[in-house]
């Protein structure tokens, strides 16, 4: 539980777009310290959204273009962020491009570069390892009413179903509203 801001950048990116900081901070008043949530609008492709597409919300997803956004979480300290997406990492940045060959070579043909050039493998899966080793969590999938709460500051709680040995757990995560 703590202070943080859930920012709409779903005007800012389509599929496979690029997430930046700079989308992040020109929307809303983010600090360091403070529980970030950002909403693409992809949370409407999910299996029970608006519009489900299985292949377009877990395959053709924005997400981060390059390490400095993954560096930038850390310096600002968040305790956690969050996402309306299937992950953290940008799909062409997982093992779905090799998985599904063919979206990978569509990826490339859309940004006109070779995927090495885009995502090097020495960088593969960064939102997953970078936090993570500076002990900053992620939620993924951020959903619901979502939409009712966007580039407001409030508190925000995340509640995860406990079990032992676990390594991830769904959870309940719930903005708190001052009137």
């Amino acid at each position: 539980m703590g202070d943080g801001v859930i920012v709409d950048i779903s005007q800012d990116v389509g599929e496979w777009g690029f997430i930046t900081k700079e989308m992040v901070t020109k929307r809303a008043d983010v600090r360091k310290g403070d529980i970030l949530i950002y909403h693409t609008g992809f949370h409407d492709y999910y299996t029970y959204g608006k519009t489900p597409d299985e292949e377009r919300y877990m395959c053709r997803h924005p997400g981060p273009l390059a390490t400095d956004f993954a560096r930038w979480v850390v310096d600002m300290q968040f305790k956690w962020i969050g996402f309306d997406l299937g992950s953290g990492d940008h799909p062409m940045n997982t093992s779905i491009r090799d998985m599904r060959p063919d979206l990978a070579r569509e990826f490339e043909a859309k940004v006109g570069k070779p995927m090495e050039e885009i995502f090097p493998r020495k960088d593969f899966f960064f939102m997953h390892r970078i936090p993570f080793a500076a002990r900053i969590p992620h939620v993924e999938n951020v959903g619901g009413d979502l939409d009712q709460v966007l580039n407001r500051r409030c508190r925000i709680g995340a509640f995860p179903w406990k079990f032992k040995g676990g390594e991830a757990s769904i959870c309940r995560v719930v903005a708190f509203l001052e009137e």
